[in-house]
This record gives C-alpha cells, structure tokens and sequence, in this order.
C-alpha cells in the first residue's frame, strides 16, 4: 500500500505575475525548485495566504535567482499580484518509507523570493 505524504513546501513567497493567457502552470525561480526538491512538470499544491484559495497545477522552471513565481493559464484567476503563496508537493510512499522520510522546508525571502 502507497500513502501520500508531504514531500516538499516553498513557504510563503509573493506572487511577481500572473498570466491568464498562458497555457497553465506556475513559474518558479530555479533556485526555489531545487531547493525544495521539485521537479519540472510535477504536480503541486498551492495555498493563497490572502484570499484562502487552494488549486493544484504543475511546475515550469524560471529564470534562477529572479525570484519569480508566476502563476499561468486559468490558475492567474486564483491570485493577484503580491499575494503570498505556499506550494506544497507530496509523494506517495510506503507507510515505511513516510516514517524514515524528511520534508524538504523552504523559507525564502518574503519580499524578494530569493534564498537568503
């Protein structure tokens, strides 16, 4: 049996853009996706400090060190500019991996986005 079980979080990041007539997805500074341990085209979960939104859509690479997250396509209607994000991923794992496992934690800057 496979549980699901957090795997990663960039915890509170601002959001730089929003593109409604992009395909979809969000756009994150490369940093960030390696820091947190994601990988291109995963599927992650994210939270809207400001309005109490949740939605799930897949990541896509951003220019490293611009401290861009951008969220893309019918996603851009959940946030505005400046708000303040969480994107979560999770893993699937046997209960006895889960109970060996560590969560990768990232707390950029802010205001910048950038790791300090």
């Amino acid at each position: 049996m496979l549980i699901e079980v957090f795997k990663s979080k960039i915890h509170r990041v601002r959001v730089t853009a929003s593109d409604l007539n992009y395909i979809g997805s969000i756009t994150i500074d490369e940093d960030l996706i390696e820091a947190a341990g994601l990988v291109v085209g995963e599927r992650v979960y994210i939270v809207n400090v400001n309005n109490g939104e949740r939605f799930d859509t897949y990541v896509i690479k951003g220019k490293r060190k611009s401290g861009e997250v951008c969220l893309n396509g019918p996603a851009a209607r959940k946030v505005q500019k400046d708000d303040i994000i969480i994107i979560i991923a999770y893993a699937q794992m046997t209960p006895e991996e889960a109970k060996v496992f560590q969560p990768k934690i990232v707390f950029p800057d802010e205001k910048t986005n950038l790791l300090t």
